[in-house]
């Protein structure tokens, strides 16, 4: 009897629906080049000159983002990865395990309306540098004022659906051609500019040392002092800000749709090359960037938007860094919001829903008020989903440990789980409620929120039947679990085994695509350290902003190539 005849129930169940089969996971270099891919992105242009408006110190920025940074890694491991790793399940169907239809459907709803709105903010950034190069005025009200620049957004747009439509592995390539470069870039544009910002601050190209260095931050980037010219933020608020930026994804569980793929737990780790490369090294080179361009321009940091920045940083480079990085970033987050809506109208594929979602997303990337409100959208954002974190994590990890019975509400046939609602709404005016009190920093009241919804639900829970045990039905759901594996077992056979390509042609595109991203630095590293005056370094700068182009339209030509060639070998 084939695998179609005996799971009949499973083949009509979308594949996004099932856990994820065992021959579908990945190494932990895939989340590698996914995480540093998605936290290089175009916001980090923005949220370079927002430390910079908000005053933080050189000293701050530099320690701070360090440890909020490395605390967000371990979120994602202590936290998301093993809840995913455990169930293979995305939170959009995890939860619907846990709280039924009613509120896993309200839930999904501010997901797909969360991430859509992040993924048309990442479209406009990339379509400012687009404007940018093609000389279209700079879209300054919250709607398109140039037809231009709507057909820039609809072209922008385009490409980022093309790409999230096609699932988790399109997306990890995609990550996975671009971090290197993103990377790359974001540290020789801080290595071009460093040398504008020592001219006018210390008389001289390079700072000498590390106090230079510091008082250079100090005068010229981090200066303590807030836009309003008040004292600015301190190291507290700094490691918060770093913490809570990914709230959304980490202790709101909501990349539980992404490490689900991971082969261990311990790959939660693997989002350190979107934290220490991606935020903490690529917002302190944003502060550096948007400061020496500010310099050259002769206008604030909080003036300039992402294309003017990384245009004076990289020369023709800075239009490619701008757009890829809005679109690594808008594809991760389309593809989230495609699954949330799959798990709304689960009925229709994966694949239909993104691209229904994809089509809203770009109208309204169309309007740029929504990449001005970015950072209050991901802060409000993280506080929204945090309580629907703590009551999976609840669920998951603590009942277990206190002899509650572990999808309750699901055994008791539950449409409508009241101690999930009502530990959502209590909360949200919980922590909503500290914010308006402003009892403590806005950046950390994602911690208390998320311990308060917990003890609340398991309160709640074990009022409503949590206590109680049900032999019968988990008896059911440990053979259906059973028979998924089996199915998957099944299924797995007929999976095609994916050739490694080590033919000479495919190596020595590898070996062009490494050697060029290395002459980048080493064109870069000339501007910074072979520039003995400032005649010296304009010209290093120019010869930077020329051939640091060809090599990027190199790279991106050879790692495309061997993508093609794998994809190639096969089919």
């Amino acid at each position: 009897m084939n695998a179609t005849n005996k799971y009949s129930q499973f083949e009509n169940i979308e594949e996004e629906q099932l856990p994820i089969a065992k021959h579908k996971l990945y190494n932990w270099t895939h989340f590698a080049g996914l995480y540093a891919a998605e936290h290089v992105a175009a916001t980090e242009f923005v949220i370079g000159a927002t430390f910079v408006a908000l005053g933080a110190t050189t000293k701050d920025i530099i320690l701070g983002l360090l440890i909020g940074n490395i605390l967000a890694v371990l979120s994602w491991t202590f936290i998301t990865s093993p809840i995913a790793v455990d169930t293979r399940l995305s939170l959009y169907t995890y939860l619907n395990k846990i709280a039924g239809d009613s509120m896993t459907n309200l839930y999904n709803w501010a997901n797909v309306i969360i991430f859509t709105v992040i993924s048309a903010a990442m479209i406009t950034v990339s379509s400012t540098a687009v404007r940018f190069a093609f000389n279209i005025p700079a879209q300054l009200n919250w709607y398109p004022t140039n037809v231009w620049f709507i057909l820039i957004v609809l072209c922008v747009g385009a490409v980022v659906v093309s790409i999230a439509i096609y699932g988790f592995k399109a997306v990890s390539k995609f990550s996975a051609i671009c971090a290197p470069w993103l990377f790359v870039m974001f540290v020789c544009g801080a290595f071009v500019l460093l040398p504008a910002l020592s001219l006018e601050v210390l008389g001289e190209t390079l700072p000498k040392g590390w106090s230079d260095f510091i008082t250079l931050g100090d005068k010229s980037i981090w200066t303590g002092v807030n836009s309003e010219g008040k004292p600015g933020i301190g190291l507290v608020e700094v490691v918060g800000f770093a913490w809570a930026a990914n709230t959304i994804t980490h202790f709101g569980l909501i990349d539980m749709a992404l490490l689900r793929f991971a082969k261990k737990k311990v790959y939660g780790l693997s989002t350190s090359t979107g934290m220490m490369f991606g935020h903490y090294l690529a917002w302190i080179s944003a502060g550096i960037m948007g400061a020496g361009a500010a310099v050259i321009i002769g206008k604030s940091i909080v003036e300039l938007d992402p294309g003017d920045v990384a245009y004076y940083a990289l020369g023709w480079s800075g239009f490619i860094i701008v757009i890829v990085a809005g679109w690594t970033t808008a594809v991760a987050n389309l593809y989230r919001a495609g699954l949330a809506a799959q798990a709304i109208f689960y009925n229709n594929s994966r694949k239909k829903t993104t691209i229904i979602v994809g089509l809203v997303t770009v109208v309204v990337a169309c309007f740029p008020f929504v990449f001005s409100q970015i950072l209050p959208l991901l802060t409000f954002a993280g506080l929204i989903v945090v309580p629907v974190g703590g009551i999976v994590f609840a669920e998951h990890q603590i009942f277990p440990k206190i002899n509650y019975t572990r999808y309750w509400a699901r055994y008791r046939k539950l449409s409508f789980n009241t101690p999930a609602v009502a530990s959502w709404v209590l909360g949200l005016v919980f922590g909503f409620g500290l914010n308006a009190l402003n009892v403590m920093s806005f950046f950390y009241l994602f911690i208390p929120t998320w311990i308060f919804t917990i003890v609340v639900y398991t309160l709640l829970a074990g009022r409503y039947g949590a206590k109680n045990k049900y032999p019968e039905e988990e008896a059911k759901e440990n053979k259906r679990n059973k028979d998924i594996e089996k199915f998957q077992e099944e299924k797995a056979k007929e999976h095609v085994v994916h050739l490694k390509d080590n033919t000479s042609l495919t190596k020595v595109l590898r070996v062009i695509s490494i050697l060029v991203l290395i002459i980048t630095v080493v064109l870069a590293s000339t501007v910074l350290f072979g520039s003995s005056n400032e005649s010296a370094y304009i010209e290093n700068r120019e010869v930077f902003y020329k051939y640091a182009f060809v090599c990027t339209i190199i790279y991106f030509i050879t790692t495309i190539w061997v993508l093609k060639r794998g994809d190639s070998l096969q089919n």
